[in-house]
């Protein structure tokens, strides 16, 4: 059985990101350079999955972002709005060479308790491929985007759904 650890992405990793999401999602493509961006951005959120030889076998993109709202597809964000209330999960691909490794759940886990240590109440994503299933399995429930964001839903393709999971907030009370 092969080893995998999660550690922060690099940018060093930013070609086998891409290398990865053109694998794991080829009917929505992105430019490198929105790659760039999003780490430049917010690498605090920004993880890689390893092999024990240092091959990239997976990542995870997330940033702060406006709940409800959704970000662009394959474009630029210039910046990250100040009202980020949510981590936006825009990626989680894992190499076919680790699927099933069951990486995939453990770094959401990983995520959520890092952004409630963040005081962030949400974690918002786009469900695509098919994969509403798993991410109800690790606590998402699907929800209408905020008001005017049908078009930027609907550039994820047929299918997509807009997802939320809302993260326990009482030990801030």
């Amino acid at each position: 059985m092969t080893d995998y650890r999660w550690r922060p992405l690099r940018e060093a990793d930013l070609d086998a990101v891409a290398a990865i999401a053109a694998l794991t999602f080829p009917q929505h493509p992105e430019d490198p350079a929105c790659f760039v961006e999003r780490l430049a951005l917010s690498p605090a959120w920004c993880f890689g999955l390893e092999d024990e030889a240092f091959t990239l076998k997976g990542y995870l993109i997330a940033y702060p972002w406006p709940l409800g709202s959704i970000p662009p597809l394959n474009t630029l964000l210039g910046s990250l709005p100040e009202q980020g209330d949510a981590l936006f999960l825009h990626d989680l691909a894992i190499h076919p060479d680790a699927a099933g490794s069951g990486q995939g759940a453990k770094v959401i886990d990983e995520l959520a308790g890092k952004a409630v240590e963040a005081r962030f109440t949400d974690i918002a994503l786009i469900a695509v491929n098919q994969t509403t299933p798993f991410w109800q399995r690790q606590g998402f429930r699907e929800e209408a985007p905020s008001a005017g964001h049908s078009a930027k839903l609907a550039s994820y393709g047929a299918g997509a759904r807009y997802m939320r999971r809302h993260l326990a907030s009482a030990i801030w009370a």
